[in-house]
C-alpha cells in the first residue's frame, strides 16, 4: 500500500480551524462522503451540523485524513498530535513557512519543526489547499470548486498543481474534462509532488495524470514515477513554468522550491515520456485527448471539415509541429473522390463541402472513406450554433456519420471547435461515450495530439538511464579558466579530436610553429574568452609572412598566442556545451555553431549521461541537419564522426565533474564524411574538486 493510501482515499477526515475548517466538513457533506467527518474546535460543540471534538485526543479514532486550517504554530502542535495518535496522513494549509524566508526569519525554522513534527505520517504542504477526491466525495479542501463526483465505477483523470488558485480555476472548466483527483503541492516541505503523483496513478479509477510544475521535487522521484505511469499505461502531461525570468522570480517568492533551468526541465520531462504544454487550455485538452485515447500510435493526422476556410486553418496549424496531416495515396484520394461530387477537389486537411450537408448516408460513406487512410487521430471541425438563437437539429447527423466511420474503420476520433465557445459543456459526455474527444480550440488540439503522439513514441523507445545528478547543487568553488592552449592539452590527453597547435610567445615562436605544424594555419590570442568578438583570431594563414603580420596584431589582444592547422573540408559547424545545473547535474547543450550561435538559437539540451542514439536524434531535430546531410550537392558530412566527438566530449566531462564547471567547444566543425569532426575552439571553466 502507497504510504498515502489512506490520505488519498480516507474513510475518516478530522478538521481543525475555523471558517476554511468549517468549508471543509460543508463540503465533504455536499459531495456526499459516505465516511466520518470530525470536526475539531476548542470552543464550539459542532460545525456544519457535525459533532466538534476539543482535541485529537478526543477523537473516535485516528483519522485517515486531517485537514488543519490553524495558524503556523499551532499547525505544529497539531501535526504533532496527529502522529503521535496514528493518522494516516494531513494537509497543511497555513503559510508562512519557507516560502516566507525572504523577509521572515522564522519561516525557514518553522517548517523544520513541522517536517519533525509529522515525522513518518505524510503531510501535504504547507502553504496549500490540500486535495479533492472527487471518485470518493472525500475534499480536504476549504472553498469553492466547480467539480462533480464521478458516477459509481467511472474514471477520470487526476492533477496536482503548485498553485491552488490555478487547482480552483481548472475545477471550473467547462470543457468536459472527468477529474477524479485534484491537489495542491504547496512547500513540498516533506512530500514531494512526484510523491503525491505516485500515490494518485495506482488507483484504478486514474486514466492519466496532469502536472502544473513550478519547480521538481527530486529528480529521482520523477524517474520513478516515469516508470510506474509506464508500467501502468497512464500517460502524464506536464505544464512547467519558468520560461521567463520573470516565471522564475514568481516561482521562487512563492513556493521557495529548487527549479532548474528551462531548458534542462523540458529535455528532463522528454528523458522521462512526459509530454510537456505551454498553457492551461492545453493541458486540458491533452488530458482529455489522453483520457480517452491514451498514447496515439503516431503523429499521421486526418482534418474533414464542410469549410475551406477550417481545412487551411487547421493545415496552417500543423506548421511547425511533428504532427501532420500526411498527402493522400492516388489509391485513397481515388476511394473519396468515389462518394463526393466532381467540384470537390479531394485533400488532406478535406474541405467536402456543403453539397452532402445533412445527407447522413452520404457523409457517412465519406467519412468512412477518409477514415480508412490509417490516421492515428482523425479530425472533424465542428462547431455547434448557439442554443439560445439557433437550432443544432441538422448537426447530428454528421456526428452520427463520423462515429459510425470511426466503428467501421476501429479509428480514434475527435470532435474540434474551432472557438471554444461553440461546443457546449452538455454534449461533451455523451460525444465521449460514443468514443469522439471534444476538443476545444484548433490550436489547443494539436497540442494535445502532440502530446498524445509523443507519449506514445516515447513508450516506444527504451527506458532512458537515470540521469546523472551526481554534480547537481550550486557550487561554490572559485571558477579558473585556463587559456585554450591548456584546455585543449586537457582534451588531447582524453583522446579527443583536436587539431595540432603550439603555444608561442612572440611572432617568431608564431612563425616557427606554423612552420612545423604546416600551413595554412589558425592563430589565434590567448586568454580572451570570445575571441570573434575583438578580433583575437586570424584564419587559412597560408605562409610566414602572414603568420607574423597577424601576430603583432593578436599580441596585444591576450597573454601570448597559439597557432594551430586549420581544419580542412569543413561542412558545418556545432557547438557543444555542458554547464552544471542545480537541479539536473551536468547537462550538454547542442546546436548550430560558429559566430552566430546566439543569433540562430538552434540548439538542444540533452541529459547525461546521453547515448550515440540520443545524441544522433539531438542532432536531426535541428535545422542545421539537412546540411550535414548534403544539402543542394554539397558534400555530406562526417556526422559518425561528429557523433563520436560528442560522445567523448561528454565522457570527458562526466569523468571530471567534480573540477568541470563549464565547457564550451565552438565550433565543432564537422567535415566531409570520412574526414573526421574536429574541435577548433574549447572554451573550459574550473572549479575545486568536490572534498578537494
Amino acid at each position: 500500500m502507497h504510504k498515502l493510501e489512506r490520505l488519498l482515499r480516507p474513510k475518516s477526515i478530522a478538521v481543525f480551524g475555523g471558517a476554511q475548517a468549517a468549508a471543509v466538513v460543508a463540503q465533504s457533506i455536499k459531495m456526499g462522503f459516505a465516511g466520518e467527518i470530525w470536526p475539531v474546535h476548542p470552543t464550539k460543540d459542532e460545525v456544519a451540523g457535525r459533532k466538534a471534538y476539543r482535541s485529537v485526543a478526543d477523537l473516535p479514532g485516528a483519522p485517515d485524513a486531517a485537514f488543519v486550517g490553524v495558524n503556523r504554530h499551532l499547525t505544529i502542535e497539531v501535526i504533532k498530535a496527529l502522529a503521535e495518535r496514528g493518522a494516516g496522513g494531513a494537509v497543511c494549509f497555513a503559510a508562512g513557512f519557507l516560502e516566507t524566508e525572504a523577509y521572515d526569519e522564522d519561516g525557514e525554522r518553522l517548517q523544520a519543526e513541522l517536517v519533525a513534527a509529522a515525522g513518518q505520517m505524510p503531510i501535504i504542504g504547507p502553504n496549500c489547499y490540500g486535495l479533492i477526491n472527487y471518485a470518493d466525495g472525500a475534499l480536504l479542501w476549504p472553498d469553492q470548486h466547480g467539480g462533480i463526483r464521478l458516477a459509481e465505477g467511472g474514471k477520470g483523470v487526476a492533477i496536482i498543481t503548485q498553485s491552488s488558485n490555478i487547482a480552483i480555476n481548472m475545477t471550473m472548466q467547462k470543457r468536459g474534462l472527468p477529474i477524479a483527483f485534484l491537489m495542491t503541492a504547496g512547500n513540498q516541505a516533506q512530500t514531494g509532488l512526484s510523491e503525491m503523483a505516485l500515490g494518485l496513478i495506482e488507483d484504478e479509477r486514474v486514466t492519466s495524470l496532469g502536472l502544473h510544475i513550478e519547480a521538481f521535487d527530486s529528480v529521482a522521484g520523477f524517474e520513478r514515477l516515469a516508470a510506474r505511469a509506464r508500467e501502468l499505461k497512464k500517460p502524464i502531461i506536464a505544464m512547467k513554468v519558468g520560461r521567463s525570468e520573470q516565471a522564475r522570480q514568481a516561482t521562487v517568492s512563492h513556493t521557495a522550491s529548487l527549479a532548474g533551468s528551462d531548458a534542462a526541465s523540458g529535455a528532463f520531462l522528454k528523458r522521462l515520456g512526459i509530454a510537456r504544454v505551454d498553457s492551461i487550455p492545453a493541458f486540458i485538452e491533452a488530458l482529455k485527448l489522453l483520457h480517452i485515447t491514451g498514447p496515439l500510435p503516431g503523429y499521421k493526422l486526418s482534418s474533414m471539415s464542410c469549410s475551406g476556410g477550417e481545412a487551411s486553418v487547421m493545415a496552417d496549424s500543423a506548421e511547425g509541429r511533428w504532427v501532420h496531416f500526411p498527402t493522400l495515396t492516388d489509391q485513397h484520394r481515388a476511394h473519396v473522390k468515389s462518394t463526393l461530387g466532381p467540384l470537390v477537389a479531394v485533400a488532406n486537411p478535406l474541405d467536402y463541402h456543403t453539397f452532402i450537408w445533412n445527407n447522413e448516408p452520404a457523409m457517412t460513406a465519406t467519412f468512412t472513406a477518409m477514415v480508412s487512410g490509417g490516421f492515428d487521430l482523425n479530425m472533424l471541425v465542428l462547431d455547434f450554433p448557439r442554443p439560445d438563437r439557433c437550432s443544432d437539429v441538422d448537426w447530428w447527423a454528421t456526428l452520427r456519420a463520423f462515429e459510425a466511420a470511426l466503428k467501421t474503420n476501429k479509428a480514434q476520433g475527435a470532435i474540434v471547435s474551432s472557438l471554444p465557445e461553440n461546443l457546449p459543456e452538455e454534449y461533451t459526455a455523451g460525444l465521449m461515450a460514443r468514443g469522439m474527444v471534444p476538443l476545444f480550440g484548433i490550436s489547443e488540439a494539436m497540442d494535445a495530439a502532440q502530446a498524445a503522439a509523443f507519449i506514445g513514441w516515447a513508450w516506444r523507445e527504451p527506458q532512458a538511464q537515470p540521469v546523472d545528478t551526481t554534480a547537481a547543487g550550486a557550487s561554490e568553488a572559485k571558477r579558473v579558466t585556463p587559456d585554450e592552449a591548456e584546455a585543449k592539452e586537457r582534451l588531447i590527453k582524453a583522446g579527443l579530436p583536436v587539431p595540432k597547435g603550439e603555444r608561442a610567445s612572440n611572432a617568431v615562436e608564431a612563425v616557427i610553429s606554423s612552420m612545423t605544424l604546416g600551413f595554412p594555419v589558425a592563430l589565434k590570442a590567448l586568454g580572451v574568452t570570445h575571441k570573434s568578438e575583438v578580433g583575437a583570431v586570424r584564419l587559412n594563414l597560408k605562409d610566414a609572412e602572414s603568420v607574423s603580420a597577424a601576430a603583432h596584431d593578436l599580441l596585444p589582444l591576450g597573454t601570448g598566442l597559439y597557432a594551430e592547422r586549420m581544419v580542412r573540408d569543413g561542412v558545418a559547424e556545432l557547438i557543444v556545451g555542458f554547464t552544471r545545473d542545480p537541479m539536473f547535474g551536468v547537462v550538454m547543450t547542442l546546436g548550430t555553431g560558429g559566430v552566430l550561435v546566439e543569433l540562430l538559437r538552434d540548439s538542444v539540451t540533452l541529459m547525461l549521461p546521453a547515448t550515440r542514439d540520443d545524441i544522433e536524434a539531438a542532432l536531426r531535430g535541428l535545422k542545421l541537419y539537412p546540411l550535414l546531410e548534403g544539402y543542394r550537392g554539397r558534400p555530406r558530412a562526417d556526422v559518425a564522426a561528429a557523433i563520436d566527438a560528442i560522445a567523448g566530449i561528454a565522457d570527458f566531462v562526466q569523468k571530471n565533474e567534480g573540477e568541470i564547471e563549464e565547457l564550451d567547444i565552438n565550433p565543432l566543425i564537422v567535415c566531409a564524411k570520412g574526414k573526421g569532426a574536429w574541435i577548433a575552439d574549447a572554451l573550459l571553466v574550473l572549479g575545486e574538486k568536490k572534498n578537494g
